[in-house]
């Protein structure tokens, strides 16, 4: 079985409860597998990453093998201001947040409620330096753990997100992204986009953001921000103090 998010966010949970722990969200147009099918909840895993969680059964519809697999085919429309509408033929809207896919819009048979969009779009493999225009519209959204829109963000989602809403893509954690693209030596050897890597005590990845030029970074902690990166790590001056140890730059594009 297969499935597509036909509302603005749903919460994808680590198990099939409301009190259950939000991992990740689903925004509008998102298509996905369905792993496993219960009474209220569904298991689903989310074709762009292939990241796995329990939604409810009220917030999706179901789609066929044959229309998953023609959106597996088609190139990403997203929406690209931070809030946008959709209409139906009864002029009902749906409020729709930045990077929600459209690629649906056109197949009359996923698109039953024949919602049409008349907003700002985006899709294709845009230049380096975009992802920087991308990632401050971002600026000051809330932190929000499993978060991916600019009413609410972890780091690791408003990293995917910019770069998906500029064509590339990231898996879903901090952790799971460090695995990707080309290791650097020094700060000094990084370029604007270019993702920094951060650790805890045990060594794990547990956060990352964006470089930008002059060693400064903009990430998700508390919100959206700037602070200054050293071979330390992340320094703020509002605490005085670093609040993320570095380990390691990747150049991914």
């Amino acid at each position: 079985m297969f499935g597509i998010c036909n509302l603005a966010i749903v919460p994808v949970r680590l198990e099939a409860s409301d009190r259950s722990e939000q991992v990740t969200q689903l925004l509008f147009g998102e298509h996905f597998k369905v792993l496993d099918h219960q009474l209220k909840w569904t298991k689903i895993e989310i074709a762009f990453d292939n990241y796995q969680g329990w939604i409810d059964n009220k917030q999706f519809q179901f789609i066929s093998e044959a229309q998953f697999e023609i959106l597996q085919n088609t190139p990403l429309v997203l929406s690209n201001d931070l809030i946008e509408f959709v209409s139906n033929s009864n002029n009902e809207l749906l409020p729709i947040s930045m990077g929600s896919s459209l690629s649906f819009l056109n197949d009359e048979n996923i698109n039953d409620k024949n919602y049409t969009f008349e907003g700002i779009r985006t899709c294709g493999i845009k230049p380096k330096l975009d992802l920087i225009k991308t990632a401050f519209m971002y600026l000051n959204a809330p932190y929000l753990w499993g978060g991916k829109t600019p009413f609410g963000i972890d780091c690791s989602g408003f990293t995917q997100m910019v770069y998906k809403l500029n064509g590339y893509h990231l898996l879903r954690d901090a952790s799971q992204q460090a695995t990707q693209g080309e290791a650097l030596s020094f700060i000094e050897e990084s370029e604007p986009g270019d993702l920094a890597f951060f650790d805890n005590e045990e060594g794990n990845i547990i956060h990352v953001g964006i470089m930008l030029e002059n060693n400064h970074i903009i990430h998700a902690s508390g919100k959206v921000r700037i602070d200054f990166l050293d071979h330390l790590g992340i320094y703020n001056a509002e605490t005085n103090r670093h609040t993320h140890k570095l380990r390691v730059i990747k150049k991914i594009i």
